[in-house]
């Protein structure tokens, strides 16, 4: 069991206090005093490990259920015992362009808090010692601990928002570079753009699976009589949820952005289509017309200007230079060349 747990420690009054060495005895210390309580973090228990502390805490079965399978969306649960809330951290790979999830679960009961978390980002320890570095806001019992796992998730958005606005403006540049610049076409042209820009679409989607649900149990939080919950801690989640908010707007307006490229790009490659097919449909025009006369002299009359004039291929030939020379000028000026 201890290699699943990250920290165990009790907190008195908003400050770490040394207690037993075994969860159980430090929950029992914790419940003998009215201003502590106990928090322990775990890091992707087995059921056999996470059954003892189950036992000790009480924790309702499908609560325990979802902590264990994980792959949860975000959500808040409302349990006789104790409080369930699901969050899902988020971190940027800019190298990559890849959004990865983890997630966090938070059980909150009468004088304890157990987190438990999945993946190997969304580390508590930086929460921790925050906390503890403020007593006045440990002094909320454990629903200081939910509050400030949340906020830290929820700015943690806000950074990840603001990466990924930084390299979708990169990439906006590089798919409207002008047509002169052959450096930009050669990497971002035709489909190897559209599969780029539909790659980070999917990040974008990835994103707002973890922060969009996450919106209504905030806004529970943020409100009033949801248990296990200090009655002085809504304008703590009050800001949490208004952070969230304007994580979601922009995880929004990025995912509407990267529409917009996508329509433009594909407008930009039939405009571009059109042009080839235009100068395509030019040269075929110029291509036809000595071919048209060659085709005529070829047919071997026996009454033909070149069989009597020494002047008539000469004539012919320049006549089909005159005429080609004649629709390339004419094309060049429509813009079809």
């Amino acid at each position: 069991m201890p290699a699943v747990i990250v920290d165990c420690a009790i907190y008195r009054d908003g400050r770490r206090t040394d207690g037993p060495a075994d969860f159980s005895d430090a929950l029992d210390e914790a419940r003998a005093h009215g201003d502590s309580f106990l928090w322990i973090g775990l890091h992707e228990p087995t059921e056999e490990e996470f059954g003892l502390v189950r036992d000790e805490f009480g924790l309702h079965p499908l609560a325990v259920e979802d902590a264990l399978t994980a792959h949860q969306r975000p959500k808040l649960e409302i349990y006789d015992d104790s409080l369930f809330a699901v969050l899902k951290p988020v971190a940027y790979e800019p190298d990559s362009d890849t959004v990865t999830t983890g997630e966090l679960m938070v059980f909150i009961g009468d004088s304890f808090v157990v987190t438990v978390r999945h993946g190997e980002g969304a580390q508590l320890s930086a929460v921790r010692q925050r906390l503890e570095a403020e007593p006045q806001v440990l002094k909320h019992g454990p629903t200081a601990v939910l509050y400030a796992v949340s906020d830290a998730v929820v700015d943690h958005y806000i950074e990840v928002a603001g990466e990924l606005q930084v390299d979708l403006e990169e990439l906006e540049a590089e798919v409207f570079a002008p047509s002169g610049d052959s450096g930009s076409r050669s990497s971002l042209s035709g489909a190897t753009t559209a599969a780029r820009i539909y790659g980070f679409k999917r990040q974008v989607l990835e994103f707002r699976r973890a922060s969009g649900p996450l919106a209504e149990p905030m806004d529970r939080l943020a409100g009033a009589g949801v248990p296990f919950v200090h009655e002085r801690s809504q304008p703590f989640f009050r800001d949490v949820n208004d952070h969230l908010l304007h994580a979601n707007e922009q995880v929004e307006g990025l995912d509407r952005l990267l529409s917009d490229i996508l329509s433009a790009h594909l407008a930009q490659m039939g405009v571009r289509q059109n042009d080839d097919m235009r100068k395509i449909s030019a040269w075929a025009a110029m291509a036809a017309v000595p071919t048209l006369v060659a085709g005529i002299y070829g047919m071997n009359f026996e009454h033909m200007p070149e069989l009597k004039y020494v002047w008539a291929y000469p004539a012919v030939l320049c006549f089909m230079a005159l005429v080609v020379f004649g629709l390339y000028r004419q094309f060049k000026r429509r813009g079809w060349l």
